[in-house]
């Protein structure tokens, strides 16, 4: 494996300035972001890499659950802060935090238990990494859904409304908007599993790979994955959004667009 140094890195964020340069010159207004997002995934990814070498020193499963919960809640807010009509107070973390916890972790689980079999099973050099690619795309999978889902509510309240006074029940005057919204979280992953080995060859693998590893066991790890992530993706959308369609009526069966927040 080739070792990159602090020069090589200072090379590539080279990249990313000029790309805020030529934005400035454009007026895009991204620039800020840019420079703002490049910043974070370096000191993040700094601060991610010295917490896993002391996870990795000292395996107790009380410090990797810390960890996993840590990275949940955090998970859950950027959930919440992606929705431009989220449900006020604290449903509109709890919803998107719990379906995480539901599919993310359980998944998980699984998978170190059941799959992996490692001895602990809870060794941080599988969990952790496993966990954290799950939760990713789990994250975008119920931030897109349940966007979809309020906004569909609210442009389409009339209809909804209409609907349940001809006698309908909420879960039916809400079915298709919660169709949409639920293949709306899933395309990412359906996108990404289809184009997988010809379009693009995934992230793990291509680490895998570039580390040494044999092209056969790199693609029997990435494959397993992708699956991974595209059950974990589907059960906590389908909560999510599930919980989402309830909290949008009352014990009545009424619609409560009051318990959105206005973007």
């Amino acid at each position: 494996m080739v070792e990159l140094n602090t020069i090589d890195l200072l090379i590539a964020a080279m990249l990313v300035v000029v790309l805020a340069l030529m934005s400035i010159r454009l007026q895009s207004n991204i620039s800020r972001q840019l420079i703002i997002a490049a910043v974070r995934t370096a000191v993040q990814l700094t601060l991610i890499g010295l917490v896993l070498k002391v996870l990795f020193e000292n395996v107790t499963l009380g410090w990797v659950a810390l960890m996993a919960f840590f990275m949940l809640f955090v998970a859950g807010r950027e959930v919440m802060m992606r929705q431009e009509r989220r449900f006020k107070g604290w449903w509109g973390y709890a919803a998107g935090t719990f379906s995480m916890f539901l599919s993310s972790f359980a998944v998980t689980v699984f998978a170190l238990v059941v799959i992996l079999g490692n001895d602990p099973w809870y060794a941080p050099q599988y969990a952790i990494p496993l966990l954290g690619m799950l939760l990713g795309n789990t994250m975008n999978g119920i931030a897109i859904s349940m966007d979809r889902l309020t906004h569909a509510a609210w442009e389409q309240r009339h209809i909804i409304e209409a609907r349940l006074m001809l006698g309908e029940t909420s879960d039916e005057a809400i079915s298709e908007y919660r169709r949409q919204a639920v293949r709306s979280g899933m395309i990412p992953i359906i996108n990404a599993m289809a184009a997988a080995g010809i379009v693009s060859l995934p992230g793990m693998m291509t680490g895998q790979i570039l580390a040494g590893a044999l092209p056969v066991d790199a693609v029997k790890y990435q494959i397993l994955i992708m699956f991974l992530i595209s059950a974990g993706t589907g059960l906590g959308t389908l909560a999510a959004v599930k919980i989402g369609a309830r909290r949008l009526f009352d014990d009545r069966q009424r619609l409560c667009l009051d318990r959105l927040r206005e973007p």
